[in-house]
């Protein structure tokens, strides 16, 4: 049986996660309808991640890896990941688990009328200070753009691959792709999933990279959105 989704997990020294990244998802994977597989993104890790990460792949078809010569971000991860994907649907998730692998189920039941289904945070588990930090980046980011999406920092989605790859990218793209996707003219649908406090590693994410860099990105999406080229064929005759 041939895989149906691929998801992506990028990884920049998470090597305390990886273990149980690798006996949830599993059982996750015993348990779903739908069949899947992960692809590890190492993004230039600098403790035992990625032998960690070869050491899960080998011999094991439903995980899979590309690693970084050098840290790159997570912009530059995702699209490594939907650049090198072949399957039908694009998942994603981060590497700390503080959103679950189940919830794709919940997601999946959907993707089939719309060109992503992302997830949203109901109850979050952070920190005072993450949450702060979520909700300043979270209000600029609507009072300049407004595209209506709930938490755009939930990493749980589910996208078909043929819209991920007309993404156009940019440093910062990942807390876009919904907004991305309507300049497709893509239909997208928000749903609730579940969040849990990070067990084990470091945030990656301080009020630099979750505010000042925020902003800066969000008015890189304003100008491309102003700026996009959109068409529709209506006949052709190309040889």
């Amino acid at each position: 049986m041939e895989h149906k989704m691929t998801i992506i997990i990028p990884v920049f020294n998470e090597i305390d996660n990886l273990d149980r990244i690798y006996s949830t998802f599993t059982d996750y994977f015993s348990k779903s309808k739908t069949k899947s597989k992960v692809l590890f993104i190492d993004d230039g890790s600098t403790d035992n991640s990625f032998n960690k990460i070869s050491e899960i792949c080998k011999n094991n078809p439903d995980f899979e890896y590309l690693k970084f010569k050098e840290n790159c971000g997570l912009s530059a991860a995702i699209k490594a990941g939907i650049d090198h994907i072949n399957t039908e649907l694009i998942g994603y998730i981060d590497a700390d688990l503080q959103t679950t692998p189940y919830d794709f189920d919940i997601l999946l039941e959907d993707i089939n009328n719309y060109q992503a289904v992302i997830g949203y945070r109901g109850k979050r588990k952070d920190t005072l200070s993450k949450k702060i930090q979520s909700l300043i980046a979270n209000s600029i980011r609507r009072s300049l753009i407004n595209d209506g999406v709930i938490d755009t920092g939930c990493p749980l989605k589910v996208l078909h691959t043929d819209v991920a790859k007309k993404i156009p990218f940019f440093k910062g793209m990942h807390r876009f792709i919904p907004a991305l996707i309507l300049l497709q003219n893509g239909k997208i649908k928000q749903l609730k999933v579940q969040h849990f406090e990070r067990i084990a590693g470091t945030s990656k994410f301080n009020i630099f990279n979750r505010s000042l860099k925020a902003l800066r990105d969000t008015f890189a999406y304003r100008w491309m959105r102003k700026s996009y080229i959109n068409y529709t064929i209506e006949k052709s005759k190309i040889s």
